[in-house]
C-alpha cells in the first residue's frame, strides 16, 4: 500500500513499517504484539507464525491506517495507527461474539467507507473447526462493532484476499465460500449485498449448483465481487465460471444476467476499468469485456498464473507467485511489456502503484520499479 509518498508494509510477525517511497529507508516501524505460533492451530498454511495477513486500509484525510493483527492467545485485534509515526490511536478486538478465533482467519483486505472500517473473516486453509463467514464493521472512532454472520451452520467463510467491495452508494458486497455443514443453503457460495451498517441483507446471488459447489469445495468466494461503472457486478470462483449480476438486485439463486465458463479456476483479486475486468486464473490472466448480456474474452496470457492484477501507468501489473516474477502487460493485447524477477513471492502477492512507481512485495523484501521515462 502506498500513501502520501510512503509504502506501508505489514508482516506475519505483526510488524508494520512505513518506508520512504524514493529511498526505501524506514520512516517508522511498530510491533503490535507477538503473533500466533502456527503449530498451535488445528490447520492452516501460513507458517511458522501467523499475524497480519489481510491488506490494511488507509484514510489519508484523517492520517490513519487500519490493520488487523492475529495475536498470541489467538485473538484478532484491529489497530488504528497514525500515518505520521505509527503510534496507536486506538485498538479493538474484532472477534465476533460466539466465534472461535483459533479457526477464523483474517485474510481479506480491509475497506473504509460510510464511517466504518470493514473486516472480513473466514476459515483457515483446511476448513477445520466450527468457523463462519463474518464481516465486522468498526466505526472509525473505535466505537463498538457491528457484525454480519453468514447464516450457514458451519463454513461459508469470507476469505478472498480481495476482501470487501463497497459501492458508491455505500452498500457492502462480499462473496462467501463453501459451507461444510451439509445442512442447507445458508448463503454459502453467494454474493451478498449488505447495508452500510451490516444490519440488512439487501440482495444476494448464488449459482443454481451451489450444493454441488459445497460438496466439491469449489468456492465462489475465492475472488471478491467486482463492481463495474455500468451498474453491473461480476463474480467468479474456483470453477472458473463468471457471473454477471445487477448491482442492487443480485438475482437470488440462479438469477444471473449471464454466465460463462472463462478459465480453469480463479483465485485472488481482480482489476477493472470501465466494462473490462482482468481476472487471475490458474491458467493465466484473462481480460473480459462485460455487458448485461455478454461475457467476452478479449485476450488471455499464459503468464502470470494466479497473479492478482492492478492497473497503473498504462499497463496491467501482476506478480506470478510460482516464478516470483513481476509482469507488466498491454491492456489491449495482453502482450508482455516488461518483466523482472523479484527473487521471492508469496501466494496472493499483489503490487501497489502511485505516480512514477510500482511497488511489489518480494518475500521479506520490497521492490520498487520506476515507470517514468
Amino acid at each position: 500500500m502506498i500513501v502520501a509518498g510512503h509504502v506501508i508494509v505489514a508482516t506475519e510477525n505483526n510488524t508494520v513499517y512505513s518506508l520512504d517511497l524514493f529511498t526505501g529507508s524506514v520512516v517508522w516501524k511498530v510491533h503490535l504484539g507477538d503473533p500466533v505460533d502456527a503449530s498451535s492451530l488445528p490447520c492452516g498454511n501460513i507458517r511458522p507464525v501467523t499475524g497480519i495477513t489481510g491488506t490494511p486500509a488507509a484514510d489519508p484525510a484523517s492520517g490513519r491506517v487500519y490493520v488487523v493483527g492475529f495475536l498470541r492467545g489467538q485473538h484478532h485485534m484491529l489497530y488504528s495507527l497514525s500515518l505520521v509515526d505509527g503510534s496507536t490511536v486506538w485498538q479493538r478486538d474484532v472477534d465476533p461474539s460466539g466465534s472461535n478465533p483459533a479457526v477464523q482467519q483474517q485474510r481479506g483486505a480491509l475497506a473504509i467507507a460510510s464511517g466504518f472500517v470493514y473486516v472480513p473473516l473466514g476459515g483457515l486453509f483446511g476448513d477445520c473447526g466450527a468457523y463462519h463467514g463474518y464481516v465486522v464493521g468498526v466505526s472509525l472512532n473505535g466505537a463498538p462493532a457491528a457484525a454480519y454472520l453468514v447464516p450457514s451452520s458451519r463454513g461459508a467463510g469470507i476469505w478472498s484476499p480481495q476482501g470487501v467491495t463497497v459501492g458508491a452508494d455505500g452498500n457492502v458486497y462480499v462473496v462467501s465460500g463453501n459451507s461444510t455443514s451439509g445442512s442447507g443453503f445458508g448463503n454459502s457460495n453467494s454474493v451478498i449485498q449488505l447495508s452500510p451498517d451490516l444490519q440488512t441483507v439487501r440482495s444476494y446471488f448464488a449459482p443454481s449448483n451451489w450444493a454441488a459447489l459445497n460438496a466439491s469445495d469449489t468456492d465462489l468466494g475465492s475472488v471478491g465481487a467486482t463492481l463495474l461503472s455500468n451498474g453491473l457486478v461480476m463474480a467468479i470462483g474456483k470453477d472458473g465460471v463468471a457471473y454477471v449480476l445487477r448491482a442492487g438486485s443480485l438475482g437470488a439463486i440462479g438469477g444471473q444476467l449471464v454466465s460463462r465458463k472463462v478459465c480453469s479456476g480463479a483465485w485472488g483479486g481482480t482489476a477493472s476499468s470501465g466494462s473490462d475486468v482482468y481476472v487471475p486464473c490458474a491458467d493465466g490472466l484473462f481480460a473480459l469485456s462485460i455487458t448485461a448480456s455478454s461475457i467476452d474474452i478479449r485476450w488471455f496470457a499464459g503468464s502470470p498464473v494466479l497473479g492478482s492484477p492492478i492497473i497503473s501507468a498504462g499497463a496491467i501489473w501482476a506478480i506470478e507467485p510460482s516464478s516470483a516474477t513481476l509482469f507488466a502487460l498491454d491492456p489491449a493485447t495482453g502482450h508482455v511489456l516488461f518483466r523482472t524477477s523479484l527473487g521471492s513471492a508469496e501466494h496472493f502477492s499483489t503490487p501497489a502503484a502511485t505516480d512514477g512507481f510500482v511497488v511489489a512485495p518480494a518475500g521479506s523484501s520490497v521492490v520498487a520499479v520506476s515507470v517514468v521515462g
